[in-house]
């Protein structure tokens, strides 16, 4: 029998809280022998040219150098575990980057951080970036609290 999620996608800011939805990514990649993709995605500025200014240039290239080193540093558990783990920065809107990456590439689950929701205002919850990505993929989403 094939496993029911064979690509994982795993959305990461490089909070703490990622750390929770990491270890339970890397469960499933392991009973399923998944393969994962850890997906960091920088903010794009609007207004901001990132080609023709050479200080935005510069700016969003040492937000990308870090982000590579971190990256490494979250999927090293999965390349000990000889889980094949692809390591993607994307730049732009946060939500819309991982719904895009999600319908382009064979994602059977995505699992990612969230939070409980909260007690004296609960709508204001459901508007974050774990609840809007929930809503709008098609795929299976996993919400790690």
């Amino acid at each position: 029998m094939t496993p029911r999620f064979q690509n994982i996608l795993i959305p990461v800011d490089f909070t703490k809280k990622n750390w929770a939805a990491l270890d339970v990514a890397f469960e499933t990649a392991v009973h399923n022998k998944a393969a994962v993709t850890l997906l960091h995605v920088i903010e794009a500025i609007d207004g901001g040219d990132f080609e023709e200014d050479p200080d935005i240039h510069e700016f969003y290239g040492r937000l990308e150098e870090r982000a590579k080193r971190e990256l490494e540093t979250m999927g090293q558990r999965f390349v000990e575990a000889h889980i094949d783990a692809q390591l993607k920065i994307r730049f732009g809107k946060r939500v819309a980057e991982i719904v895009k990456y999600s319908a382009d590439h064979p994602i059977d689950l995505i699992v990612m951080s969230s939070h409980p929701l909260a007690d004296r205002n609960p709508a204001a919850s459901v508007v974050t970036l774990s609840y809007q990505v929930s809503l709008v993929c098609e795929c299976p989403i996993l919400l790690v609290k």
